[in-house]
């Protein structure tokens, strides 16, 4: 049987520590690595250290992450970046994380 595939799901809540904030599920055929951080800047910084240290070889980014984020994740590793799709994300009172961490945040 082949390895399984190691993924990490990275979602965004405020005040998040993503050293204390994380846990493994894994199956037989996928391991996943949640992961809560607090910025996108946090969230960029971990990420390429997944991949070098962790063997993740995907990530799935939470509702919290509008187009922005998720571009800036993506462009910071060379493995695949899927996402989740919230209008307005309920954990972070409607809005989208690009209003909240994006570039354009107030």
């Amino acid at each position: 049987m082949s390895a399984p595939l190691k993924a990490a799901f990275l979602f965004i809540a405020p005040g998040a520590d993503p050293a204390a904030h994380r846990q493994w599920v894994c199956t037989p055929a996928v391991h996943v690595l949640a992961i809560a951080v607090s910025t996108y800047a946090q969230a960029e910084d971990l990420a390429p250290r997944l991949v070098a240290e962790e063997g993740i070889a995907a990530f799935e980014l939470c509702g919290g992450f509008g187009h922005e984020g998720a571009a800036r994740l993506a462009a910071a590793v060379n493995v695949p970046v899927g996402v989740v799709r919230f209008d307005g994300h309920p954990g972070l009172g409607n809005a989208s994380g690009d209003s909240l961490f994006g570039s354009k945040a107030v």
